[in-house]
């Protein structure tokens, strides 16, 4: 029986299915006195570190868990759960850290973008039970803004390099923490599990000792999820955001089965984004809520979704803040959400006042789940000028000119489905909502949707320059070549797509095998 610690923040889901998945059952925590009755501890944590320590002490969960880590039991800090053992974080310094092990937790200060998003490695600094049947060479899945710096090397596990080396993993006898997602790591992530569940006590050395570690390029599969007019849910997919053809929703496939079926393929992330009308539903019985819960059962790499993120009223006149309906997905087995033309609304009120309200969907959500928990999907198309002064937006000089020769455009966001242009370009949506807590940018262009001919570096470049976080390209892409050309002609991490791998024109393999030789990537 493994004992996990849900102190009520993020999808611990997951790694609940993880555990199930390797034939063990799973206890949850509701009093102090589980902690000190378990056999196998597991601590997972995501969001904010001020939030976490305060949720721990309210429920009288720190005393007996420095006892059970003294007494030096088995113990597996995930994420959170691992800079809860250290003293402090700069994120809240005024909130104590458990203390167990000597040291602080530190915010990345480097020229790469925050939050250190997607497939690493690691370098082991000591023998381990968590390195049985491992090589050396895997990678797992980070998401993190903050690392531990702990005050002795003796306690340090494994360190991994992202603009610094930093420490990836710690050890303390059986107590043992890691910065990645073991249940987020696919087949390398159960193996890790695992181990520390079926500890011997074993200490094992890897096979492979690398000089150093690199981030590698996601590619992420992208579901557009709806009902047709059967009232089932389809995956589907537009062009230029019509998923009509001949009178009828195009059905893609059933949305669980493809999500499978892209784990399976090799795909390093899985997004849904919600396009039905299922948004005023009591959020009980919201469909992708089940369809979360049914492929986090047995896909274990990062899930979004997106669609409803946003404060709103029932049929029956029951009111919902964005936090909770987050919240809802989160514990359905979300990893991230996706905020779309709530994000621009939000950004048009800032750009009135210049001030933060906190009380925005991005704000609320990234203070408690934190800033790599929102993505902001934005839904740009190109709008032509004949020169910047002509617009208040912020412009760029294209090498594609428009019907009558202009060679400057604009960016113009939309909401509802791309049908409503708004009043703010793609580059100054992306800054704001970095600056009111976004993690990561979904850059979609609506002009490129469907279209095969390839992502819109314009675009891309431009906004990617603009921002300090991870940035997400979409739309558009047709062949492998696409995929190459859109990751050494920009600096985004990762790229998106849907229909070509829906109807298995450019299958995730083949994209994978045209990178390897040219780019880090994770196989």
């Amino acid at each position: 029986m493994i004992t996990l610690l849900d102190y009520g923040a993020g999808n611990v889901r997951s790694v609940v299915n993880s555990v199930r998945k390797l034939g063990h059952e799973v206890k949850m925590v509701t009093k102090p006195q589980d902690i000190l009755d378990a056999e196998r501890l597991i601590f997972p944590g995501v969001g904010s570190f001020g939030s976490m320590m305060r949720i721990m002490r309210e429920r009288n969960y720190i005393a007996p868990l420095r006892q059970y880590l003294e007494q030096d039991r088995p113990f597996l800090g995930i994420c959170l759960g691992m800079q809860a053992l250290l003293e402090g974080s700069e994120e809240s310094p005024e909130i104590p850290g458990i203390g167990f092990i000597k040291g602080n937790v530190k915010r990345f200060d480097i020229d790469l973008a925050v939050p250190h998003i997607g497939w690493n490695g690691i370098l082991p600094r000591q023998d381990s039970v968590l390195f049985k049947d491992l090589k050396g060479d895997e990678k797992f899945y980070f998401v993190h803004s903050y690392y531990v710096a702990p005050a002795h090397e003796a306690v340090v596990l494994t360190r991994t390099d992202y603009g610094k080396n930093f420490v990836s993993a710690v050890q303390r006898g059986n107590v043992i923490g890691t910065q990645f997602h073991p249940e987020k790591s696919g087949n390398n992530g159960l193996r890790v599990l695992r181990n520390f569940i079926e500890n011997d006590r074993k200490m094992i050395p890897v096979r492979v000792r690398a000089e150093e570690t690199k981030l590698a390029k996601r590619i992420i599969a992208c579901l557009d999820v709806r009902s047709n007019d059967d009232g089932d849910l389809v995956v589907t997919k537009g062009d230029q955001y019509d998923v009509r053809e001949d009178g009828a929703v195009r059905n893609l496939g059933a949305p669980v089965d493809l999500a499978e079926r892209y784990y399976l393929e090799g795909a390093d992330e899985i997004t849904f984004l919600n396009i039905t009308g299922f948004r005023d539903f009591p959020l009980e019985d919201m469909p992708m809520l089940e369809v979360l819960k049914r492929t986090s059962e047995n896909v274990f790499v990062p899930l979004t979704i997106g669609g409803g993120i946003r404060d709103y009223t029932d049929e029956n006149g029951k009111e919902y803040s964005a936090l909770q309906v987050a919240s809802e997905y989160f514990r359905s087995g979300a990893d991230k959400v996706s905020i779309g033309s709530d994000a621009v609304t939000v950004a048009l009120d800032y750009l009135k006042t210049g001030k933060k309200t906190g009380k925005s969907p991005i704000e609320t959500i990234s203070e408690v789940y934190g800033s790599q928990a929102v993505v902001i999907s934005i839904d740009p198309r190109r709008v032509y000028v004949a020169s910047p002064s002509d617009v208040r937006h912020q412009v760029i000089e294209t090498a594609f000119p428009g019907p009558n020769g202009e060679t400057y455009c604009w960016y113009e966001c939309t909401i509802k489905g791309g049908r409503e242009g708004m009043p703010i370009d793609a580059i100054t949506l992306a800054q704001i909502t970095e600056q009111l807590g976004a993690g990561e940018i979904l850059l979609n262009c609506i002009d490129k949707d469907g279209t095969n001919s390839g992502f819109d570096i314009e675009l891309i470049s431009a906004v990617k320059k603009a921002v300090s976080i991870p940035v997400i390209a979409s739309s558009g892409a047709g062949a492998v070549e696409h995929f190459s050309e859109v990751f050494e002609k920009t600096d985004v991490e990762s790229a998106l797509a849907a229909g070509i791998f829906h109807r298995r024109e450019v299958p995730i393999e083949a994209v994978k095998d045209h990178l390897k030789p040219l780019l880090e990537i994770r196989r």
